[in-house]
């Protein structure tokens, strides 16, 4: 068998979401590496001494250790979905800018020495209501067709979602509500949320 590129992974982290999504979509294959963030292995840390996942090591060694990155190799081998096609690299950089800092402030406060976040919660909520703004005029953040910058940007706006559910479920987004439940019911976010155990070296090797 050919040597498979190796995906550093962890289960919950929105950017390690992300760039299963691209690889999948690409349909393509890669060694999976289920790692623990509070338990890193020195493989991994070797590969990319950030330590931040996703990190994907390419044959020849070459390394990828930005989940859009990830993406754009993945799509740019195949894409048979036409995600590319869908690319918005201003909405994904407010996404990932100013309303991901706000989302950490909202789930995390106290890393911030923050009572609470619900001032940050507040700021979020501003540019949510103009993603539901938007799926008022189009059905997809990409526009007529789903994708890249709805799949780039799902894994965050799940993560403020479920940060306070029934708050969520409150405000009056309808378009952007319907937009999070019908991509996270789908069978293809379902199998990227698969659970696999912990690697470690010597591991018999789990494909994606």
């Amino acid at each position: 068998m050919a040597e498979l590129p190796i995906l550093y992974s962890f289960r919950r982290c929105p950017y390690a979401m992300r760039a299963r999504l691209g690889i999948q979509a690409a349909a393509l294959s890669v060694e999976l590496r289920e790692i623990i963030l509070r338990d890193k292995p020195a493989e991994m840390l070797a590969a990319s001494p950030k330590g931040t996942v996703p990190i994907l090591v390419l044959p020849g060694s070459r390394v990828i250790d930005e989940s859009l990155d990830i993406m754009h190799w993945a799509l740019a081998q195949n894409d048979p979905l036409g995600w590319l096609a869908g690319n918005d690299p201003e909405l994904i950089a407010e996404n990932d800018g100013p309303f991901k800092a706000a989302l950490d402030r909202y789930k995390y406060p106290h890393r911030y020495g923050l009572a609470n976040g619900n001032a940050h919660r507040d700021e979020a909520a501003q540019w949510l209501e103009t993603l539901d703004a938007r799926l008022t005029v189009a059905p997809w953040l990409s526009g007529a067709r789903e994708g890249l910058a709805d799949w780039a940007i799902l894994p965050f706006i799940r993560q403020f979602a479920a940060t306070d559910v029934e708050w969520f479920s409150a405000q009056d987004w309808p378009k952007l509500q319907s937009w999070l439940a019908d991509l996270l019911d789908r069978p293809e976010f379902e199998a990227v949320m698969a659970k696999y155990a912990r690697w470690t070296p010597g591991d018999e090797v789990v494909v994606f």
